[in-house]
């Protein structure tokens, strides 16, 4: 659904362009079409590409090198911004137009386009937005994707510019992990397949899969999806990685076990309803009998939810910050 900013960055946009770039931006590609038949497209989060002509998405963020112009919706991550304004480049001559509510923006975001562009320079504000224009692209190759060997787990994890984390290992998966492995309070998992839901940069899911477990992983942003898949090749283990949102696809009690450090939000919004549907999901494709395991912020009434929606659910580790729940579906 198109808004003030998606209007304000159309604004901002000339009146004529070659080859477009659209990046996070779903609701300006009938816009752009009106500019040039050369229009691509490049969503991270599978419901935004979900709104568009599957003709005009692109495989990879570097299918976008060689437009003239690009419109985009500034992200949150400013390593997503850099792999923005790194996909974009290749044209002698490229604008880039990215917008944003002004509460969600900060002078950092000059400093990463200016790292790819000769000049950036802020519009004025309208209905509490803002846009960047940068243009004269260095024409500087991209550094991503990232891939990083974490010593005291003996595996790497991978990185694109959106994927939640980058290439760190936050606490609360650290706790899932040692959990997992029967270290805390419970004893650890036993499955033959297992679904890593949320993948990130593909800690579980290769963790997982060096435990000789059959894995699945399933993320709403490509960029996990694409970072989980890379970790996998680089450390020589199989996990079957796919792009959507909750588990279309997945048969009913066709899985041994689900793994999960769940979403709080959707790009800038803090939200649960996300977390609660996912719930509701995993009742629906676990077996009886068996297992959710699960990591969130301990001030969070989810262990509640999962007794009501699952099945007995009880603590396996935790921290001032983290709680790690093993619920058995009945």
């Amino acid at each position: 659904m198109r808004d003030v900013v998606d209007d304000l960055i159309w604004d901002e946009a000339p009146d004529h362009a070659e080859a477009v770039a659209i990046l996070d931006a779903p609701a300006l590609v009938e816009d752009a079409l009106g500019l040039t038949d050369d229009v691509r497209v490049f969503c991270d989060d599978w419901r935004d590409a979900a709104q568009v002509d599957q003709d005009l998405l692109v495989e990879h963020p570097s299918d976008l090198a060689g437009v003239d112009l690009a419109l985009a919706r500034l992200p949150k991550s400013l390593a997503a911004l850099d792999e923005q304004a790194a996909s974009v480049q290749g044209a002698p001559e490229v604008t880039f137009i990215g917008g944003a509510r002004v509460k969600h923006m900060n002078l950092t975001m000059n400093e990463v386009l200016g790292k790819h562009f000769a000049a950036v320079s802020a519009s004025l504000g309208r209905s509490k937005s803002r846009v960047l224009r940068a243009w004269g692209p260095e024409n500087l190759e991209s550094d991503w994707p990232k891939v990083r060997l974490h010593e005291d787990l003996g595996f790497c994890v991978a990185a694109h510019g959106a994927t939640f984390g980058g290439t760190k290992i936050d606490q609360g998966t650290r706790l899932l992990l040692t959990a997992l492995a029967g270290k805390g309070k419970l004893p650890g998992i036993e499955a033959e397949t297992v679904l890593d839901w949320g993948s990130g940069n593909g800690t579980l899911s290769i963790w997982l899969a060096r435990e000789g477990m059959d894995v699945l992983a399933r993320d709403v942003s490509w960029s996990a999806v694409a970072a989980t898949t890379i970790a996998a090749e680089v450390n020589g283990v199989d996990v079957e990685a796919t792009w959507g949102t909750g588990l279309d696809g997945y048969a009913d009690a066709s899985l041994d076990a689900i793994v999960t450090n769940p979403p709080f939000h959707q790009g800038v919004a803090k939200d649960s309803s996300d977390t609660i549907a996912m719930f509701d999901e995993a009742a629906r494709v676990i077996r009886p009998g068996g297992q959710l395991w699960c990591v969130f912020n301990s001030h969070l009434p989810y262990r509640k939810e999962l007794n009501v929606r699952l099945g007995r659910t009880q603590v396996a580790a935790q921290d001032p910050n983290f709680t790690v729940t093993v619920t058995t579906l009945r």
